[in-house]
């Protein structure tokens, strides 16, 4: 699942003249495009989507939604750490977003 994460900006930076920012997602921190929001700032709350922001949000909204989603179990899958070099990868989605399974792509 791939849900939109709340997170706070805690640094912007410039990585090869893309904006990005160290956003903390309740203890775990990720690097994040920012391109898409260009009024985000240090101390901001953003929604998170497979490392874009998408949109500015108030912290009382973050908090809320961090809450939500720690109750539901679902934080930690969001956000659990990259695999490391010799794990296996988590099977591929086997519905194609474009309609048909997977196996039917050409």
């Amino acid at each position: 699942m791939c849900l939109g994460i709340p997170g706070r900006v805690q640094a912007i930076y410039e990585a090869d003249g893309v904006r990005m920012g160290k956003v903390n997602f309740g203890g775990i921190v990720k690097d994040v495009c920012l391109e898409y929001v260009p009024e985000v700032a240090v101390g901001d709350y953003t929604i998170v989507h497979v490392g874009f922001a998408i949109t500015r949000v108030d912290e009382a909204s973050a908090q809320e939604s961090l809450r939500l989603f720690r109750e539901m179990g679902m934080l930690d899958e969001e956000l659990r750490p990259e695999q490391h070099a010799g794990e296996v990868a988590p099977p591929a989605c086997p519905v194609d977003p474009w309609g048909g399974a997977a196996d039917d792509r050409p």
